[in-house]
């Protein structure tokens, strides 16, 4: 029930409801018609286990604790792409940012709107495909016709970039594993690699054999012992031994899992050395995609992260700012990829608030909310209903992976394509838009004041 919530006002609402031009491209139906956000519906506002506290008074007060500050341009937020680009371009049609005139992806063109507003990409552009590459190559045809374009690091992103990245440095225990980590879930993208640069009979020119290949991409078997005395001091016994089963459990079957992908080792090697080419060098096609990322981005009262936050990020962040933060993982993932992945800046694009992740306390919600910050808006949480709100000590989260890609949508037993968008709109409203839920939700702050 939605018993101490008012209802949005149509007359309000309609004015600020996206205009979809385009669609008959597609072949997908979104949501016209806003509703409140409601609570309970499909669990569509929730609050953490153990509050006594009702949901309705835990938002209102949350609301009230001090004045928001509102971006002043919209704000589109799209996160957990994985590699399909044709649900990132829904997405885009959904946002009323870009119109679609055309069949082609390149059939694309900021209207008036999107002209005046900040696309943030929230992470997790890289996974199995079918379009890692084509996905890359629509974000950069926004910036091209002139989009304001903020990319920020997941979880996925990163383990690629530290995975494909470490082939090839100088050996040392703390990143040898790092590429056979990433396990059977990056060799779409190398297969996709392999299609579009490396065919012909001199494709694999130059290549070493399939036993150097193996030497090299693999960690070497003294790794079992060397690891865990290097990284004691940031894994726990149980993690570490986790940690050591599964790579193992990678080794044996990445070669065979790579075979069903009709790739050799020597193509692995190929389409890695190809990768660093593209995205690593300077004047590559991708060069810009890293070159670009953030861990956060904030715009008023809002953090926009890919994961969320927790004591130890909330203090760095009240006291040294956001931009110090991204000045550091700049730093890190170039020079310091061990420390990154495996220390506390990191549980930014991987915490799900689990009992195994670094945890956020109402002393570090208290220094949020210190600095100003009174909402995260993230992905990494998958839902199944379109865009959700969680309360977390007193902390609102937007959860916005809304399961969009066609793997996760065949995995979660979800039918249909899949396209969400959330808008944070300086009228004071945030709208969920999903092709998983029949309305666009519409969190609007008025009714809360």
């Amino acid at each position: 029930m939605n018993l101490s919530i008012k209802p949005v006002n149509n007359r309000r609402l309609e004015r600020y409801l996206p205009t979809y031009k385009g669609l008959k491209w597609l072949g997908v139906e979104l949501p016209t018609t806003g509703e409140p956000w409601h609570l309970g519906k499909q669990r569509s506002v929730v609050k953490e286990r153990g509050q006594r506290c009702s949901t309705v008074s835990l938002l209102t007060e949350a609301v009230n604790r001090d004045e928001w500050q509102w971006p002043k341009r919209k704000h589109y937020f799209f996160s957990d792409l994985h590699a399909d680009a044709d649900a990132f371009i829904t997405s885009l049609i959904a946002s009323g940012g870009v119109s679609k005139n055309g069949k082609k992806e390149t059939d694309l063109k900021l209207t008036s709107s999107g002209k005046a507003a900040t696309f943030v990409i929230g992470g997790d552009c890289f996974d199995k495909g079918p379009s890692n590459l084509r996905l890359l190559r629509v974000i950069h045809l926004l910036k091209k016709q002139g989009a304001k374009v903020v990319l920020l690091a997941g979880n996925h992103d990163i383990r690629v970039k530290l995975g494909i990245a470490s082939v090839g440095m100088d050996p040392d225990p703390r990143h040898d594993h790092f590429f056979i980590r990433m396990g059977s879930k990056v060799i779409p993208m190398l297969r996709e690699i392999v299609d579009e640069y490396l065919h012909g009979e001199n494709a694999l020119k130059g290549v070493p054999p399939s036993r150097n290949c193996r030497r090299i991409l693999y960690p070497p078997k003294s790794w079992f012992k060397e690891f865990p005395k290097m990284a004691d001091w940031v894994m726990p016994e149980k993690r570490m031994a986790r940690e050591l089963r599964r790579l193992r459990e990678k080794i044996e079957s990445f070669e065979s899992d790579c075979a069903a992908a009709g790739l050799t080792l020597r193509h692995v090697y190929a389409a890695v050395m190809k990768w660093q080419q593209l995205f690593l060098t300077p004047g590559g096609e991708f060069s810009w995609f890293f070159k670009r990322m953030k861990l956060a981005y904030r715009k008023g009262t809002f953090l926009f992260v890919h994961a969320g936050v927790d004591d130890r990020m909330a203090k760095l962040i009240n006291r040294k700012g956001v931009d110090y933060l991204n000045k550091e993982f700049k730093e890190s993932i170039d020079d310091e990829i061990f420390e990154f992945y495996y220390g506390p800046m990191a549980n930014l694009i991987r915490t799900k608030y689990r009992d195994v992740d670094m945890p956020l306390t109402r002393k570090g919600v208290g220094l949020m909310h210190s600095a100003d910050i009174h909402a995260i808006i993230h992905g990494h949480a998958n839902c199944y209903h379109g865009q959700r709100i969680m309360l977390r000590k007193g902390m609102i989260h937007f959860q916005c992976d809304a399961t969009i890609d066609r793997n996760s949508r065949k995995k979660e037993g979800l039918k249909g394509e899949g396209a969400a968008v959330t808008i944070v709109h300086p009228k004071r409203l945030i709208m969920g838009i999903s092709t998983d839920y029949p309305h666009i939700k519409v969190f609007d702050q008025k009714s809360f004041l």
